[in-house]
């Protein structure tokens, strides 16, 4: 959420910014809000100020010859309009309180000064690439075709279990997920300094309000029973940042670099408004999993964070021998919740391109500034919103798709990259 007392400074200027990533702020709105709020202040401190007034007044009717009980009888009367006028004026001010705060939740972050101007995914900049495409002296399968020709992957049975964007796999398949999984984990727990956290995959609503998946995105989201306010995990990044909610952490706490976790979960996303895209494979699933790296850190130490936490995803890449590139997303592209976000895409032979496989965003305090979480300073010894930062340290689902179509040989048959090897029990090649 943004600070109000920052929109109320320079409304305009928000509304600039936001206008950057296509947002329109309405500026009379907020001020119009703004000021019945204000007006409703202003006229409670008079109507406190007239019962401290009526409350003195019993004294002086009895000095101008009125008997004490018809005193208090004249004050207690004026006493309860007053009372009867503030209980209005409270639930007004509750209500429009109300509405102000609705409107600030649905307004997304003020982009970075460094994001790139632009309406889609076209007009991201690429910044950096890694790793040359390999060449085949034959044409390269796609995942689904490899899969299945291994008797290891499987979405018709899916489909039959659950529906469409379900998979299931087998044998090795399965186990060379798993590898990714332990191999993202060892990587960042043992050699990036995060801690390995394990998180609830039912959240309730105030944890999807805190990372700013909700009110907006619920359409996106799976929920459980249309009387509860819990819902499926779209992402680590729900649960893991939310352990901040409504806290105040010491210095001590932070440590140096910030609070570093790694987290691994399934996601659940119901993918409304990608309809007709990816229903092949395992591009865009309604499940999949994840390795999520989350960050809390200070304010002045968050540009840095994503710069780093973001050369952690780049490891997982590295190490597996993908070829990738690095984008700066553009204001039109940019996340809900996200001042300044990389994407990092893999090259997927089949397709002849590069997708994404992992976004790292900073957030800056809009997260914390909703979910009240905070550190103290101890050259203030008062609280301060905590930054938060997190990326995918990768999406599983789609690194497997990487391995496959980079790894793949003619006769269809895949190797291991090495790195997986020592989690594969000593399976190097995945054959039919």
């Amino acid at each position: 959420m943004l600070d109000i007392k920052s929109v109320r400074q320079d409304p305009e200027g928000v509304a600039t910014a936001l206008a950057t990533r296509g947002f329109v702020f309405d500026v009379d709105q907020f001020r119009a809000l703004d000021a019945r709020r204000k007006q409703a202040d202003i006229d409670s401190q008079n109507l406190l100020a007239e019962r401290k007034s009526a409350s003195k007044k019993i004294g002086v009717l009895v000095g101008q010859g009125s008997s004490v009980d018809e005193a208090k009888a004249e004050v207690n009367e004026t006493l309860e309009k007053i009372a009867a006028q503030l209980d209005e004026l409270t639930e007004q001010a509750r209500r429009v309180q109300g509405e102000l705060e609705a409107l600030l939740l649905s307004v997304p972050n003020i982009p970075d000064a460094a994001v790139p101007i632009g309406n889609s995914e076209d007009d991201n900049v690429e910044l950096s690439r890694w790793g040359n495409p390999a060449v085949f002296d034959f044409t390269p399968r796609d995942h689904v075709d490899l899969g299945e020709a291994l008797g290891q992957l499987d979405s018709e049975t899916a489909g039959k279990i659950t529906g469409s964007r379900f998979t299931v796999m087998y044998g090795n398949l399965a186990r060379l997920h798993r590898a990714l999984i332990q191999f993202m984990l060892n990587l960042h727990t043992g050699e990036h300094g995060y801690s390995e956290i394990y998180v609830p995959y039912i959240v309730n609503r105030d944890s999807l309000q805190g990372t700013g998946q909700l009110p907006k995105f619920e359409e996106d989201l799976f929920k459980l029973h249309a009387d509860q306010d819990l819902y499926l995990i779209p992402t680590a990044e729900v649960p893991v940042t939310n352990v901040a909610r409504d806290r105040i952490f010491e210095d001590a706490e932070l440590g140096e670099g910030g609070i570093r976790f790694a987290c691994h979960t399934p996601c659940f996303r119901s993918e409304a408004g990608s309809y007709g895209r990816d229903t092949r494979g395992m591009i865009r699933q309604h499940q999949f999993e994840k390795v999520e790296l989350v960050q809390l850190v200070r304010a002045a130490q968050s540009d840095h964070a994503l710069e780093q936490l973001t050369g952690h995803a780049e490891t997982v890449l590295q190490q597996l021998e993908l070829p990738y590139r690095k984008v700066i997303l553009c204001g039109g592209d940019l996340g809900f919740s996200a001042r300044k976000t990389y994407d990092l895409e893999v090259w997927l032979p089949a397709q002849d391109t590069y997708r994404e496989i992992s976004s790292c965003s900073n957030f800056g305090d809009y997260q914390a500034r909703r979910m009240h979480a905070r550190w103290r300073n101890p050259e203030t010894g008062k609280p301060e919103l905590l930054h938060t930062v997190n990326g995918s340290g990768l999406a599983v689902g789609r690194t497997l798709v990487a391995v496959l179509e980079n790894y793949q040989r003619s006769d269809g048959s895949i190797l291991v990259p090495q790195v997986l090897q020592p989690y594969m029990g000593g399976v190097t090649v995945l054959g039919a």
